[in-house]
């Protein structure tokens, strides 16, 4: 039996949050599982640059770069794609933003750490965005 190879997929990703402590998690179409705004690294295309661009195309939100901070990177098993793992660029963005789902995006919301505990949350969201969170 062949073994089958774990692939990698290179991300940019925001751990988006308000004043109030609220965490802004997003649903992809077909799938049940929230995580963070964000999406791949196209090549030659730094993380900055992707986050940016996958944030104006996912929920319309529009950013500068002193209003971003970088908080490095985590791997974990990708949500949606069976024998992947994720490499994700994890930013931290604190704004107030009414998110316009866009793109893949079906659905887009605030929720408090108690909430989003109980949520269907992506690897990566339950193993790394959220303990990040709690020490923002």
């Amino acid at each position: 039996m062949e073994d089958k190879a774990i692939r990698t997929i290179r991300i940019a990703a925001a751990l988006i949050d308000d004043e109030a402590g609220r965490l802004l998690l997003v649903r992809k179409a077909g799938t049940k599982w929230f995580m963070q705004a964000g999406g791949k690294i196209e090549d030659n295309e730094s993380p900055l640059c992707a986050l940016r661009r996958e944030l104006s195309e996912e929920i319309g939100l529009l950013l500068t770069d002193e209003s971003i901070r970088y908080l490095g990177q985590f791997s974990s098993s990708a949500a949606n794609e069976p024998d992947h793992i994720v490499e994700a660029e994890i930013f931290h963005v604190r704004v107030q933003h009414v998110p316009e789902p866009r793109s893949e995006i079906t659905e887009a919301i605030w929720v408090d750490h108690a909430d989003a505990v109980a949520m269907p949350l992506a690897p990566l969201t339950r193993d790394h965005i959220l303990p990040l969170s709690r020490m923002l």
